[in-house]
């Protein structure tokens, strides 16, 4: 199969039957074997209805429904382990995201050899206070922390070699930082193609105002995990033993002046307190170092989501 499409959505009824009927038109054009994957993310809409009338009209369409709303992440999890083309196209189903950008970013993982491209949305029809301020920060620190050379970590529309996909693990919201879960899993070749960006048709925007604090957090885990998922006793161990080392020092030279002289008042020192409080946090983050070493980042039903109902599966 050339392209699995992976369209996670929640409550996007009014797009669907229009959004399906572009991304067939462009398949067609261009000769390619598809699928469609639409991942229903709790919708409270007939979104569902919808998807299982496409399918009933065109057998490459498969559907996944979730019993309640998990996110964005969730639903490209599910998607990635059901795709099966070569090449795999994420993108909105808010028709905000061009079916047209599909060609030209499969050529670039085939002919090019890109392990993954990210759409660029360079001219954007968001609210530039809420929207284009924050997500140019956003993106500017992102590029700093993980030495990607992308302009934007959270568009939608990206495509990716299978097995990439099939390599990494999306959970809790860290869809925005797939390029840099797929540079840590050894992929290196990411790169950028400036697509189009549509003013929404229907309905509203489903992100608010605290994604942005959202992703800077999901930033810290995941460049945490990234660097020490397999050896956290080279990050707390470090840090622990230069706590202990200080406080110990510090220590030493108390006694030291205590036994130079006997009237030291040693406990009225506020020196005494920092070697304590230092010798302490030592300890604790040594511990906590040997703790990670025993316990495995990934608990067994981290990615265990209610999927109600599967369609062409």
């Amino acid at each position: 199969m050339d392209l699995s499409i992976a369209i996670p959505l929640i409550d996007e009824a009014e797009s669907l039957p229009e959004l399906t009927e572009w991304i067939v038109r462009v398949m067609n054009e261009h000769h390619f074997t598809y699928e469609i994957i639409f991942v229903d993310d709790g919708s409270t809409d007939n979104s569902w209805e919808i998807i299982e009338s496409l399918r009933a009209a065109n057998p490459n369409i498969k559907g996944i429904k979730f019993q309640r709303n998990y996110g964005k992440s969730a639903g490209l999890f599910e998607a990635f382990r059901a795709a099966s083309g070569d090449v795999v196209i994420t993108m909105d189903a808010d028709l905000q995201d061009s079916p047209d950008e599909i060609p030209e970013l499969r050529r670039l993982i085939i002919e090019e050899g890109y392990d993954l491209v990210s759409g660029w949305k360079k001219k954007r029809y968001d609210n530039t206070l809420t929207k284009n301020i924050p997500s140019k920060f956003f993106n500017a620190v992102t590029r700093r922390v993980s030495g990607i050379k992308l302009h934007d970590f959270n568009c939608g529309l990206k495509a990716y070699r299978l097995k990439v996909v099939k390599s990494i693990e999306v959970y809790g919201e860290m869809h925005r930082y797939i390029p840099v879960l797929a540079k840590w899993a050894g992929y290196k070749k990411i790169g950028e193609k400036v697509v189009e960006h549509r003013a929404r048709k229907y309905g509203t925007s489903k992100f608010g105002w605290r994604r942005f604090v959202n992703g800077f957090l999901d930033l810290l885990s995941i460049t945490f995990v990234g660097k020490f998922s397999k050896r956290p006793m080279h990050f707390f161990g470090l840090w622990g033993s230069l706590f202990f080392l200080a406080g110990l020092g510090i220590s030493i030279y108390l006694i030291i002046s205590k036994i130079m002289d006997s009237h030291f008042a040693l406990t009225n020192r506020p020196g005494f307190y920092l070697a304590l409080t230092s010798i302490i946090i030592g300890m604790q983050l040594f511990l906590a170092g040997f703790i990670g070493e025993l316990i495995s980042r990934n608990s067994s039903n981290r990615n265990s989501y209610l999927v109600e109902t599967k369609l062409g599966f």
